[in-house]
């Protein structure tokens, strides 16, 4: 999928945070695709008008961003471009969360990536998270993105020590990439992003199993040249410019 991705050469609108927006632009040129990065809300409806994706991040958060997200998430529906949320510390403030809510509501999402703490959050499920890190619990999380997915019609992937991808029928399972991920800002983020840009080839669970599958043999890449923070952020954007292809293999039904 990753040449078919290449070769499209897709532009994701990204409305994301301002911490790690400049990693994510040259992760998703690394990658191949055109991010348009965005959130005036005067322009984001134009913007998703000709984009290929749109990738919603709400890292840094205010009420302005938001209303500017539902309108670009809005504008996409109607094109039929996917829509990919990352709910960054989605239980971190009520504030955010009714965000998320709002979100969900009001914009038809494709898929929902997100950590275990976040996916917990917006379940209304107990788990002890601190800020944006996913925390820990006991909850079975395959159960809760298996009904996530079916309650919100969406794709869900969950990031963790193994991830999950489901649309609530196929469940994948991926064990990829270096525990050195977590330590670089903006990974899980540029994760999202990346999903949109696969979504463009096909709208579908597989298509975001193999953005993630893909997002973590590049970590191991990187970690093989550097396991160090820095020099690691680089080395996995090289990763990302120099792979083309996965071992993505498709996982079963629930």
């Amino acid at each position: 999928m990753i040449k078919q991705l290449r070769e499209k050469k897709p532009l994701v609108h990204c409305i994301t945070n301002y911490v790690v927006a400049n990693f994510q632009a040259n992760g998703m040129l690394a990658l191949g695709a055109s991010p348009v990065m965005g959130d005036e809300l005067e322009e984001v409806e134009e913007l998703t008008s000709i984009a290929d994706a749109l990738s919603l991040n709400i890292g840094t958060l205010n009420k302005r961003s938001v209303e500017s997200m539902i309108h670009a998430g809005r504008a996409a529906n109607k094109t039929g471009i996917p829509v990919v949320l990352d709910p960054v510390g989605a239980g971190a403030t009520s504030y955010r969360l009714s965000a998320i809510d709002e979100i969900l509501k009001g914009v038809k999402i494709t898929a929902l990536r997100c950590n275990a703490g976040e996916l917990a959050a917006i379940m209304r499920r107990d788990w002890s998270a601190k800020g944006v890190d996913a925390g820990e619990g006991d909850a079975d999380l395959t159960s809760i993105a298996l009904e996530a997915a079916r309650t919100y019609n969406l794709i869900i992937a969950v990031t963790g020590a193994v991830d999950i991808v489901t649309d609530g029928e196929v469940v994948h399972e991926i064990q990829a990439g270096r525990q050195i991920m977590s330590s670089v800002t903006g990974m899980g983020c540029l994760l999202s992003s990346v999903t949109a840009a696969f979504l463009t080839v096909e709208q579908s669970v597989d298509a975001v199993a193999e953005a993630v599958q893909f997002y973590g043999e590049a970590g191991e890449k990187a970690a093989a040249v550097s396991y160090r923070p820095g020099s690691f952020k680089t080395a996995f954007l090289d990763a990302v410019y120099e792979m083309n292809e996965s071992r993505f293999q498709k996982g079963g039904t629930r």
